[in-house]
C-alpha cells in the first residue's frame, strides 16, 4: 500500500485551488496538481452548506474510504484536494470511488 500524506495548512490548499486543475461532478469537486514531494498528498474539505458536524464528518469518512480503495492506482507526485458538495452526504463510499476513478482518469493520474 502506498503512503499518502495529508494536506493540513491553508496555504497548501490555496496553492492547489489557484494553480491546480479542477474536475467537477455534482457530488464532488477534485483539484489536482503535481508536486515534487515524491508521494501523494490529499486534503478533504467540507463546508457548512453540507449540514451539521455529524454530516460533514460522515462525508469526510466516506471520501477517505473511497480514496483508500484506489490509492494504489494513483501515480505518485500529486497533491489532491477533494471538496464535498451537498449531494455527497447521500452517497456510499463505493459511489465516491467510482466518481474519483472517472475524475482521475480524466486527469490522467491513474496508472
Amino acid at each position: 500500500m502506498k503512503r499518502t500524506d495529508t494536506l493540513k495548512n491553508n496555504y497548501e490548499f490555496r496553492r492547489i485551488y489557484a494553480k491546480g486543475k479542477s474536475y467537477h461532478h455534482p457530488a464532488l469537486i477534485l483539484y489536482l496538481m503535481k508536486n515534487r514531494a515524491g508521494i501523494c498528498r490529499i486534503g478533504i474539505t467540507t463546508s457548512k452548506k453540507i449540514g451539521n458536524a455529524v454530516q460533514r464528518n460522515r462525508c469526510r469518512r466516506i471520501i477517505r474510504a473511497g480514496y483508500a480503495g484506489l490509492e494504489d492506482k494513483i501515480k505518485d507526485n500529486y497533491d489532491i484536494v477533494i471538496v464535498a458538495r451537498s449531494r455527497t452526504k447521500y452517497l456510499k463510499s463505493s459511489d465516491i470511488e467510482d466518481i474519483l476513478i472517472s475524475q482521475l482518469k480524466q486527469a490522467g493520474a491513474i496508472e
